[in-house]
Order: structure tokens, then sequence, then C-alpha cells
């Protein structure tokens, strides 16, 4: 296996089999240092998340990197406090805009079954009502 290798998703993208994940990578100059490294050593997938409070240092890194921003790959999440499509729309202009991007190829429930919401809203509503807003993260979708 390569960092080049990919696997074909469903919908015809392809996705790095490895990427380089940003969970707690110090926001600031160190994270956008690893993430200008991880490209340059080949990396294609870049993985960060809402929680992980770096995204804008990741996207200063993938904007400051030797690769253009369609040769890479980029993945953030929405977190649990976002329970309705309203607040995961928002959730995903935030994270564009932090990142600097004009659209991700990846975006994730970061966690689709919290504890804290499974008697109140219950996962499954909560999760059919985020994932309607996906459809805001690439014109492409």
């Amino acid at each position: 296996m390569t960092l080049s290798d990919t696997y074909q998703l469903n919908n015809g993208e392809k996705i790095p089999v490895v990427g380089f994940g940003t969970w707690q990578t110090p926001d600031g100059e160190v994270a956008e240092k690893s993430v200008i490294a991880a490209i340059d050593a080949g990396y294609r997938h870049i993985d960060t998340a809402a929680i992980y409070k770096n995204e804008g240092s990741v996207g200063r890194g993938i904007a400051n990197a030797s690769v253009a921003r369609e040769a890479l790959f980029v993945t953030t999440k929405l977190w649990n406090d976002n329970v309705t499509y309203e607040q995961a729309a928002a959730a995903i202009d935030e994270s564009l805009a932090r990142l600097g991007l004009d659209y991700l190829d990846l975006y994730l429930i970061h966690w689709p079954n919290p504890e804290r919401i499974r008697e109140t809203i219950g996962y499954e509503k909560r999760n059919a009502e985020v994932w309607r807003a996906n459809g805001r993260c690439s014109d492409s979708w």
C-alpha cells in the first residue's frame, strides 16, 4: 500500500487509502506546518474536525502546500451539538470558512449515536435531519 492508493466510493469519487489525521494537533503553526509536511511527504487525504479546534490552521496548511487543492481529499466532521438541519448547515458553512475552502470532499457526522441525545431526540432522527445538510458541502453532490 502507498500513499497514492485509493478506494472508489459508491458515488465514483476516489478516497486515498491513507489519510493524515490532525486530532490532537495543536492549533496554530504546529498544525499548519504539519499539514504542509504531510502533503510534501505524499499524503493527499487531510482529516480534521470542528471539535479539534484546528480547522483554520489546517486550512492554512492546505493553502500554503505545494499541491493544488483539487489534488487533495479533505474531510471534516460535524460535532454532537448540532442536531437540526439548520445547525448542521451553519456548521458546514463555519467549517468551510475556517478551512478557507469552497468545498469538502467528505463531511462526516463525527459521532452518529451520541448518548446524550438517545433519550430525547433519538439518534436516527438527528442523523436524518443533519444529513440533509450534507449537500451544502459541494456543488458536485
